[in-house]
């Protein structure tokens, strides 16, 4: 026997929070067990939390050894409570057993008994998402109960009082029938949930090591026993002859007053339990023998952190507690929290994607020193899936145990978008996201693919979406290669149901929906199932065509969110090499393993610690009656992560100020530490260099905010004829006009671009021209029920989205009123309408010719010579000021065309009245802005307008004059330009200018 396990039992030690766990446990073994020979180490058999924990500890065994090769202990896995790792099963206990039922096909027969028995939750809908959110709730209500190993039955009857709301009978009623009928079910299958099959072992272990104690060294490292079962095992371990138990960073300078009221919330409270439970002195816990050695530092971090964290009630005295720590150290006077907070420092980040951006470089700069090792610990996942793809730009894949969730697979990609599909077949987004997917070749070759695939997005998905597969077949009748993609597509969308289904039969419809759009030119579906997460989606397909058959039918978007729920609840681990240097560790796996830099991210409340989960079946007094424990423990089991984390000897907190755009709360550990810093006088150290590597990664290196452009193209470059409307943009944003009609560059549109503002003006210009062209003289009795069908047709041709159409319909009817009453009023004098029309004038500007050109909404030529101009507006029509100071000269450059030009059908007029329409179907539905009258105002108008034009003309023709970005600066915020992004208009008018 080795003379460390010569005392008498039991045998509970601790490795203090600032000294690395694994490899103080690996040393103290081999230091203890080598000298008895070379087998009994291997012959020792040592217990970890997690299968992580135990891969650490083999690692920390050859340091150990000096790097020499070495049989190491068995090194087994008592079962992670919260990740679900497999329980240790030793010789024969597990034989008698049933086998643990798989998690996926345990939700769908818990949704099974939810859908067979959903009458008895009175009131809510039955959709195949919410059976299975309710089945995932009763799910952790029977885990709860297994792993605390309760008997409720005689409980649920006494839950719910008299004065209690309906809902928590309703609930009482539900578990009542849950916890007689599943039992029944799992006999049916022949199995067991893995909780009570592994607090079975657990329990069936404990008894065989108390009736035959094994003779071999035995150690349970790392372990809180926050489950009875767990905490009854370790127990009879300490107790064996060789064995013993060692607890992570039990905090022995907590005065015995503390001590006793340390609760639930506090990082000691899982080992106060396990402690009481094992009816053993805290007092006697020993410090591991490698662990005694400690620097001061050290022992220092792990006193501030300790005190930052005591129990609320005992810190009254943080003040003298404070001063006590102000003592002596190597014989001078220190600041002792100050020097306890050496090696420890905070990082505020603005978002979580600035959080992410100094995670990923604090991690990658340990790279540049040899040997030297970091990582981060996070409970959150989604800042862990950030960091691995900042780190990829330098080529570094971080050992992550956080998986990936399989819904950012690319297969789970690929599942959730043919599913989105089947909901909206013709949705562009949605189809474009499918067409680029790397496993998707619809039959044909890479290269060919996206020839056909561009064809298609060019001119069939951007601008206006298509509502029909006949309408986007008439978009690409000049296509026929992007058409006949389109086809495949259909055709592969077809087989898809569109209609409420069993799940197991959509299941069906999208794996072979899958398999149809990765298929290549030679039938085969390439990676779609092999590759990373291809099993995982394969098996969650497999399990709805098999074990769903009692889900309620599904619509294809209630599948669509089912399968999206499905995914989330399923991990992905990551494969394929990783950096040996780098990890990414959740909390539980942080309390075995320690690098050399710890980046402890995700501090903000509600993400460490977690929110208490909802229960939509118990209460906290019900709760408590039924004997369960309080949603509380967490916190504190997440306190202790935290607190093993903090000591380590370089530690970076980093905390994100704002989460999905939202303000967060710092997490209240965080709160704690820095009051207590601030009662010393002192700051938590920053990292602003680390702020400033993020800030600066992506932005030059010499950043100017950019100029406010201003081309000058040569002179023959420059426009000789225009239309008014460009002659607008001339006055307003020259850059525009430089852009558009010297350049030639024409705007793309977005895939499935919002149309509503642009349909409602295409829409009012074609119904009055169609309203004019059917009835040129007299109107007819019907004229508002016409008005406003035209304008319903037009704004479906003009792509208006269909849910828009209702809102539409009901302004169409009060704008269609208003017209008819319009259109009476100004041909009572039996003017005649022209809409439409093309008209240009020819001028000569400096011995150089010029054309205008204009095309008119409607001209209205009265009985008196007079040409009145009319331009509809959907929106706000340009005030009078704008008109007069020459910023709106569209109608008075018509009226100079109508004037001095031609009209096509027209001839010349004298301008008449200048009249801006504004049709909203509002109240009011609609108004008159007339701008200049008939006679003399229009006439000086109209020339005013002709003057200033060829003024403006003249001078953008002369060589040096520069197309200044946005000359109007009151317009930059009123109206959105095409170009403002070539001009950087955003960048220039915000940082200011150094000369006008």
């Amino acid at each position: 026997m080795s003379a460390f396990f010569e005392c008498a039992g039991p045998r509970w030690y601790t490795i203090p929070a600032h000294r690395p766990f694994a490899q103080d446990l690996a040393q103290g073994l081999h230091d203890a067990l080598s000298p008895l020979g070379p087998e009994a180490l291997s012959q020792a058999i040592v217990l970890t939390p997690t299968r992580r924990g135990a891969r650490a500890l083999a690692d920390a065994f050859v340091g150990a050894a000096g790097g020499r090769a070495v049989l190491p202990p068995q090194m087994r896995p008592l079962g992670d409570l919260d990740e679900g790792e497999p329980p240790f099963e030793p010789g024969d206990l597990a034989l008698d057993l049933p086998a643990a039922i798989q998690p996926l096909k345990r939700r769908f027969e818990l949704t099974r008994l939810v859908t067979d028995r959903w009458d008895l939750l009175e009131g809510r809908d039955l959709t195949a998402s919410s059976a299975l959110e309710m089945a995932d709730a009763l799910g952790l209500f029977l885990d709860s109960l297994q792993i605390e190993e309760l008997e409720p039955f005689g409980k649920l009857a006494s839950l719910v009082e008299a004065d209690l709301a309906d809902h928590w009978r309703v609930s009482r009623r539900f578990l009542e029938m849950a916890l007689e009928e599943w039992p029944k079910r799992l006999k049916e299958l022949g199995m067991v949930d893995v909780s009570e099959r592994r607090v079975k072992l657990l329990r069936r272990l404990a008894q065989a090591w108390t009736d035959h104690p094994p003779t071999s060294v035995l150690v349970a490292a790392g372990s809180t026993g926050t489950a009875p079962a767990t905490a009854a095992l370790l127990k009879v371990i300490a107790e064996a002859p060789q064995g013993c138990v060692v607890l992570p960073g039990l905090d022995e300078g907590l005065s015995d007053e503390a001590w006793a009221e340390v609760g639930e919330q506090h990082p000691q409270g899982a080992m106060k339990r396990l402690l009481d439970a094992a009816n053993f002195d805290r007092r006697l816990v020993e410090t591991w023998p490698a662990s005694v050695i400690s620097s001061a530092r050290g022992r220092w971090r792990q006193r501030v952190v300790n005190e930052a964290l005591r129990p609320p009630e005992r810190t009254a005295d943080w003040l003298r507690l404070i001063a006590d720590l102000n003592t002596q150290a190597d014989g001078e006077a220190v600041n002792g929290v100050a020097f306890g907070l050496d090696g420890l420092s905070l990082v505020s980040a603005r978002s979580e994607e600035e959080a992410a951006t100094v995670a990923a470089l604090l991690l990658r700069e340990v790279l540049d020193t040899p040997e030297r090792t970091a990582a981060l610990v996070a409970p959150d996942r989604n800042l862990a899936r950030r960091v691995t793809a900042k780190l990829a730009r330098w080529g570094v894949v971080p050992d992550s145990s956080a998986g990936e969730v399989l819904a950012g697979c690319p297969c789970g990609v690929l599942g959730g978008l043919v599913a989105s599909a089947a909901v909206d077949p013709l949705h562009p987004v949605t189809l474009l996201a499918i067409l680029k997917h790397p496993y998707v070749r619809l039959g044909l070759e890479p290269a060919d693919l996206a020839m056909r695939r561009a064809a298609l997005e060019r001119h069939g998905l951007r601008g206006s979406r298509p509502w029909t597969w006949a309408t986007l077949q008439a978009r690409l009748e000049a296509h026929p290669e992007a058409a006949d993609l389109a086809g495949r597509i259909k055709g592969v969308f077809a087989e898809l149901p569109d209609e409420a289904v069993a799940p197991a039969e959509a299941a069906r419809a999208l794996a072979a929906a899958m398999e149809a759009l990765a298929r290549d030119s030679l039938g085969d579906v390439g990676d779609l199932w092999s590759a990373h997460g291809g099993e995982a989606i394969g098996r969650l397909l497999a399990g709805l065509m098999q074990d769903a058959a009692a889900l309620p039918s599904t619509t294809p978007r209630g599948f669509a969110d089912l399968l999206a729920r499905l995914m989330e609840g399923e991990t992905v681990r990551t494969g394929g090499a990783t950096h040996p240097r780098l990890r990414i560790l959740g909390a539980i796996e942080a309390r075995l393993v320690r690098a050399d830099r710890l980046v402890v991210a995700g501090l903000e409340e509600g993400v460490w610690p977690r929110g208490a989960p909802l229960d939509p079946f118990l209460s906290r007094p019900m709760r408590e009656t039924l004997g369960l424990p309080p949603p509380e423990r967490r916190v504190g089991l997440a306190a202790h992560d935290f607190a093993q984390a903090a000591c380590a000897p370089e530690v970076i907190l980093l905390h994100s100020e704002r989460r999905e755009g939202a303000p967060t709360v710092k997490s209240r550990w965080l709160w704690r530490l820095e009051t207590l810093a601030r009662g010393a006088n002192v700051a938590i150290p920053g990292r602003p260099e680390a702020l400033d590597w993020a800030r600066g990664l992506d932005a030059p290196a010499d950043y100017k905010p950019a100029k406010r452009p201003a081309p000058t193209p040569p002179a023959a470059d420059r426009p000789t004829e225009l239309f008014v409307t460009r002659v607008e943009s001339l006055t307003r944003d020259p850059y525009a006009v430089w852009a558009r009609d010297i350049l030639r560059l024409r705007p793309l549109d977005r895939p499935d671009e919002a149309v509503a503002a642009r349909a409602r003006g295409t829409a009012i210009h074609a119904a009055f021209e169609g309203f004019a062209l059917a009835y040129p003289a007299e109107l007819p009795s019907d004229a508002a029920a016409f008005f406003e069908s035209l304008y319903i047709e037009e704004l479906e041709k003009a792509g208006m989205p269909h849910e828009a159409l209702a809102r539409e319909t009901a302004l169409a009817r009060e704008a269609a009123a208003w017209v008819a009453d319009l259109e009476a009023r100004r041909r009572a004098d039996g003017r005649a309408i022209h809409v439409e029309k093309m008209g240009e004038l020819s001028l000569q500007i400096e011995g150089r010719p010029f054309k205008l050109r204009a095309k008119a909404d409607r001209i209205e030529a009265d009985p008196k010579g007079f040409g009145h101009i009319v331009d509809y507006k959907t929106g706000r029509a340009p005030s009078q000021k704008v008109v007069d100071a020459g910023f709106s000269p569209q109608l008075t450059l018509t009226a100079a065309i109508l004037a001095h030009g031609t009209f096509e059908d027209v001839g010349q007029l004298k301008p008449g009245d200048l009249t801006y329409l504004e049709i909203t179907g509002r109240k009011p539905a609609g108004r008159e802005e007339v701008r200049a009258t008939a006679g003399d105002e229009s006439h000086e108008a109209t020339e005013r307008a002709l003057t200033g034009l060829k003024e403006l003309i003249a001078r953008y023709w002369r060589a040096d004059q520069p197309f200044v970005s946005r000359t109007a600066p009151q317009f930059v915020h009123q109206y959105a330009g095409d170009y403002d992004h070539l001009a950087r208009v955003f960048e220039w008018s915000t940082s200011g200018e150094d000369d006008d």
